[in-house]
């Protein structure tokens, strides 16, 4: 960052000074601040009013926003500009929901038109498995089990909607996911599953992915000794989503069975397109179509409402308040529901990935903080593990806690204990618990133990409320972060579309695979602490 350019600490300096002398517990006494920090967009609801702001700095964080011509930026990104400046590319992952959408889609239509194409594509692959009539588009006469295999954007987007989604699966299929190049996950899995009734559906843009490959690979060697060496046989039994169709066909699977997959979508924002594949087959065509509606609802929220009730805007202030100018360097999410369990991580690749990134587009330094370090779990099992350092450590860490209203189950005396865990906590983070109030609880122990008992509070959260967990509100939730990502990058002045950051260690790891190997000819050089412990692989190898 030039050094003329003020930094968001600096900016709003003042701000953070005359609010560190208020306490949270004062801050949530004002109704009409809690107002103005809860809004809602079709089936979510964010609370904010846990944070650690008052109106004077929220309305300063958001001119701010506005100075930054946010939304000329916003209709950019949908209408297909090449935002994605270090590689000349358009992001149009909106414009695989926007048939959806209430408004205009400005995406070139073009575009439009092969997404919708797809879509129909999808639509009669998925019909026909789910009515037993998939042998007629030359795949097996019977399918029991999906096996996705993808990494990164090829497997959390859909791993996570998959699981969220467990009450609106159909009962025809099984889903399975296979990402890791660890081969016991492979292994495990082939062991438990009928070749001849398996359809593998292998995720990959470049078709070059050393994970997705080597997956790949032992599934096809596992179907073609159970089809007897028939090559045919077995190319019944995958489907390609990629955008190397050439290399597809050739690793064994026939045209008719890839779907495309485009430079203008990256593979972290890729669930609405055919990457989406294995949760269509999981729910049925009319539910990923639903995915798509509530993802289409949130950019028509994020298109059409002012920052003060954006929740995307809101939910970006809010990161830059806590990152940049309290200086938290991490944030927590913690779904209070089991069927998110794959949120936390769908979100650190969403956010880290995308906002990993120390320089501008122009190459200059950022000059402030980035991303915060996105981590949790499942509530309440989180507070049973890390919840005391988040109440009483040495540390400050935001939270996003996520409810749902009404649960897909009927045991509704589990479901408020439930929800009164999180909104205990939200609550005690935030209100604390002073030590004259430790002292008053229990006289006998004296100020030693009433200091022990004390709980500082002043501890920021977000929480999200959905009414319920359906393929709508799961499609908002997810665009609600992917549009405060995007806001974000903006903020920053950052690319939030490409990452550079995971090659360097992929080519290293292809360079040190020879060396792993014995083939001692092919290896380049090698620094002296790698060398070192391929050697000790080497002398400990059975």
């Amino acid at each position: 960052m030039p050094a003329n350019v003020p930094t968001y600490a600096s900016l709003f300096a003042d701000h953070a000074r005359r609010l560190s002398q208020t306490h949270l517990r004062t801050l949530i006494a004002d109704a009409a601040r809690g107002a103005r920090l809860r809004h809602r967009a079709g089936p979510l609801l964010l609370d904010l009013s846990r944070q650690k702001l008052d109106m004077r700095a929220l309305d300063a964080l958001g001119a701010q926003l506005e100075a930054s011509s946010w939304e000329a930026a916003r209709d950019a990104m949908f209408a297909g500009e090449p935002i994605n400046t270090s590689e000349d590319r358009a992001v149009l992952h909106t414009a695989l929901r926007a048939g959806a959408s209430s408004m205009p889609s400005p995406a070139p239509a073009g575009a439009r038109r092969e997404i919708e194409a797809t879509l129909e594509r999808i639509g009669q692959l998925v019909d026909a498995i789910h009515g037993g009539q998939q042998a007629a588009l030359g795949l097996p006469d019977t399918v029991t089990d999906i096996v996705n295999i993808g990494i990164g954007g090829s497997d959390l987007g859909p791993r996570l909607a998959v699981a969220a989604l467990a009450p609106f699966r159909t009962p025809k299929v099984r889903s399975h996911f296979l990402t890791n190049v660890d081969g016991q996950a492979a292994y495990d899995l082939i062991t438990r599953l009928d070749p001849k009734t398996t359809l593998v559906v292998i995720v990959s843009k470049t078709f070059t992915t050393q994970e997705t490959l080597l997956n790949g690979n032992v599934l096809r060697g596992w179907i073609l000794e159970a089809c007897n060496g028939d090559e045919r046989e077995v190319a019944r039994h995958f489907l390609a989503v990629s955008a190397n169709t050439e290399v597809a066909g050739s690793w064994g699977v026939p045209l008719k069975q890839i779907f495309p997959m485009w430079d203008f979508v990256g593979g972290r924002y890729s669930l609405w397109s055919a990457v989406g594949l294995s949760l269509a087959l999981a729910i049925g065509t009319q539910g990923f179509r639903a995915v798509l509606a509530g993802g289409a609802r949130m950019d028509d929220h994020f298109r059409s409402a002012p920052w003060q009730e954006n929740l995307p805007a809101l939910l970006a202030l809010v990161e830059i308040w806590n990152r940049d100018v309290l200086g938290y360097p991490t944030r927590g999410v913690v779904p209070y529901a089991d069927l998110l369990g794959d949120l936390p991580s769908y979100l650190q690749q969403l956010e880290m990935e995308s906002l990993g990134k120390s320089v501008t587009p122009q190459g200059q330094p950022v000059g402030q903080p980035t991303v915060p370090v996105v981590w949790g779990s499942v509530g309440t099992n989180a507070q049973h593990a890390y919840f005391q350092a988040l109440h009483q450590g040495t540390e400050v860490v935001p939270l996003d806690l996520i409810g749902i209203v009404n649960p897909a189950h009927p045991l509704h005396g589990n479901h408020d204990a439930l929800l009164s865990n999180l909104l205990a906590q939200a609550a005690a983070l935030a209100l604390g618990k002073t030590t004259e109030e430790a002292l008053a609880e229990n006289p006998a122990g004296g100020p030693t133990l009433a200091a022990q008992r004390t709980f500082p509070g002043d501890r920021p959260s977000s929480v999200v409320l959905l009414d319920a967990l359906t393929p709508e509100s799961l499609g908002a939730l997810i665009a609600l972060y992917e549009h405060k990502v995007f806001l974000l990058g903006h903020l920053w002045g950052i690319n939030a579309f490409d990452q550079w950051g995971v090659e360097l260690g992929k080519s290293i790891a292809r360079q040190i695979l020879p060396a792993l190997r014995g083939e001692q000819s092919d290896v380049p050089p090698l620094d002296a602490a790698t060398c070192a412990l391929i050697g000790a692989i080497h002398e400990r190898r059975t």
